[in-house]
C-alpha cells in the first residue's frame, strides 16, 4: 500500500538554501512555494502543512490543514480562526537578535541625542546639545521576557545596566536579570526605571497597559520602547505626556497601524517612530532562523515528534515546554 504524500505549502520568501533545508526535512512530501502576496483559496485548499503566514480570510478554505507554522512570533487572530483539529505553531525564538539590536540602537540614539544632532545636520547647524545619559547604571525594566525581551535585557546588562524583568506568570529568574516580577507588580516598578521596554503580544492583559496613569508613574526623562503591539500603549495619553517633555518614546509599533500620514503622533515631541520594521526579514539571520524552526517542525510532524513553539489557543502564547531557543 502506497504511503500518502503530504502536501506542504511554503509562503516565506525563501532562497535556494532555505528551500533545500525545507525539502530535506520531508523528502517524500510534495512542497509548493508560493509567495504570500500571490495566495488565493485554490493555493491553500489542499495544503496539509503551511509554513509561513496566510491571510486570516483564507483559513476557511484550508479544508485539509493539519499544521500551520507561522513565520511570525505573534499569532494574533489565528487561534480563533483555525480549522478544527489543525495545530498552530509560531516562530518565536527567531526575532530576538534583530529586534533587541533595534531596541538598543533606538535607546542609544535617544540617550546620546543623535536624533537632535541629525536634525541639526540637516539644518547645517553646528551646536552642542548638552549632557547625555548612559546605559551603564541605568535601571532597565523589560515588560515581556520572551525571546525579544530576554535578549534586550541580556544586552543591557552586558552594558552595565541593572535589569528587571516582568513576566505574565511566575518563573525562575534568568541569570541576566537582577530581579524578576509579574505583571501585577508593574505600578511599583515603573517609578524605578530609566528605560521601560515593551515586547508584548496583544490580548486582554496587555491592551491599553500603558495608559496615562502608568505613563505618569514613569520617572521623568525615562525612555519608553515599544516593539510588541501598538495597542499596549494608549496613543492619546502618550502624545500628551511626551508633549509635556516628561518622557521619551521609541516606537516600532503604533495604534493605529499603519500610522496615518496626518496623525499627530508623527509630530509629537520626544517621540521617535519606525514603521514596524525591527523584525520582519531585514536581518538575514531572522529568516534563517524562521526557516530552521519551520523545517524542524515539518520534520517532527512527519515523524510524529513533539512540535516546537505550539501556540496555546487560550492565551495566544507559545507553550514554554516546547520553545525553540537560539
Amino acid at each position: 500500500m502506497e504511503k500518502d504524500i503530504i502536501k506542504v505549502l511554503v509562503t516565506l520568501p525563501v532562497n535556494e538554501k532555505h528551500a533545500e533545508m525545507i525539502k530535506a526535512a520531508a523528502p517524500d512530501a510534495e512542497i509548493l512555494f508560493v509567495p504570500s502576496a500571490e495566495l488565493d483559496e485554490r493555493a491553500v485548499s489542499d495544503a496539509e502543512i503551511i509554513i509561513g503566514n496566510i491571510p486570516h480570510s483564507l483559513l476557511p478554505a484550508c479544508r485539509d490543514l493539519k499544521l500551520l507554522h507561522l513565520g511570525s512570533a505573534g499569532a494574533d487572530g489565528y487561534p480563533e480562526r483555525m480549522p478544527e483539529g489543525a495545530l498552530l505553531t509560531n516562530s518565536s525564538g527567531a526575532y530576538g537578535l534583530a529586534i533587541s539590536e533595534h531596541m538598543l540602537a533606538a535607546l542609544l540614539a535617544i540617550k546620546k541625542k543623535l536624533f537632535l544632532y541629525y536634525d541639526n545636520e540637516k539644518a547645517s547647524l553646528w551646536r552642542d546639545e548638552g549632557p547625555v545619559t548612559p546605559i551603564e547604571d541605568s535601571v532597565v525594566l523589560s515588560v515581556g521576557m520572551g525571546d525579544i525581551g530576554g535578549e534586550f535585557t541580556r544586552k543591557c546588562r552586558a552594558l552595565g545596566a541593572y535589569t528587571i524583568g516582568v513576566r505574565r506568570t511566575p518563573r525562575a529568574k534568568p541569570e541576566y536579570a537582577d530581579e524578576i516580577h509579574t505583571l501585577d507588580e508593574l505600578d511599583g516598578l515603573l517609578p524605578r526605571a530609566d528605560v521601560v521596554a515593551l515586547s508584548l503580544p496583544s490580548g486582554a492583559e496587555t491592551n491599553g497597559l500603558m495608559d496615562e496613569r502608568r505613563l505618569r508613574l514613569m520617572k521623568p526623562g525615562a525612555v519608553l520602547i515599544n516593539v510588541g503591539r501598538g495597542s499596549a500603549v494608549v496613543t492619546e495619553a502618550l502624545q500628551k505626556v511626551c508633549s509635556e517633555g516628561r518622557i521619551y518614546a521609541a516606537l516600532d509599533v503604533t495604534d493605529p497601524e499603519p500610522l496615518p500620514k496626518d496623525h499627530p503622533l508623527w509630530k509629537t515631541p520626544n517621540v521617535f517612530i519606525t514603521p514596524h520594521i525591527s523584525g520582519f526579514f531585514h536581518l538575514p539571520q531572522t529568516l534563517d532562523r524562521i526557516v530552521a524552526i519551520g523545517s524542524e517542525n515539518l520534520k517532527r510532524f512527519v515523524n510524529g515528534g513533539q512540535l516546537l513553539n505550539s501556540v496555546d489557543p487560550r492565551t495566544g502564547y507559545r507553550r514554554e515546554s516546547d520553545r525553540a531557543v537560539y
